[in-house]
């Protein structure tokens, strides 16, 4: 199945200026998932990983790219309750804070 999403989120803890309007495609398919972004940094993440259901509760975890030069690959998560979300995000090495949003879906 194909989804189409636009996700406003809000970073906390960090201490960049960030990007807070992600146009979001993704496909999923028995609970395999792989799509792209507009992220944080201004920039298109493509990612692939796998998604945990039970009732109105989510958690994604796989691999994305777009964030860092160094690691042109990283590892992400993110918990999901019904359109909300939260994930954390690491911040050059040093900083850790969390980015919570919510996802229109189409």
């Amino acid at each position: 199945m194909i989804e189409f999403a636009l996700a406003l989120s809000l970073h906390i803890g960090l201490e960049g200026d960030y990007n807070e309007i992600h146009p979001h495609i993704r496909y999923n398919e028995q609970n395999y998932i792989a799509g792209a972004y507009y992220n944080s940094m201004n920039r298109v993440s493509f990612y692939a990983g796998k998604r945990w259901e039970h009732n109105q509760f989510g958690f994604e975890l796989g691999a994305v790219t777009g964030y860092d030069e160094i690691m042109p690959v990283a590892p992400y998560a993110r918990a999901t309750y019904n359109n909300l979300f939260i994930a954390p995000a690491p911040e050059n090495g040093k900083n850790t804070g969390v980015v919570i949003g919510y996802e229109f879906k189409w």
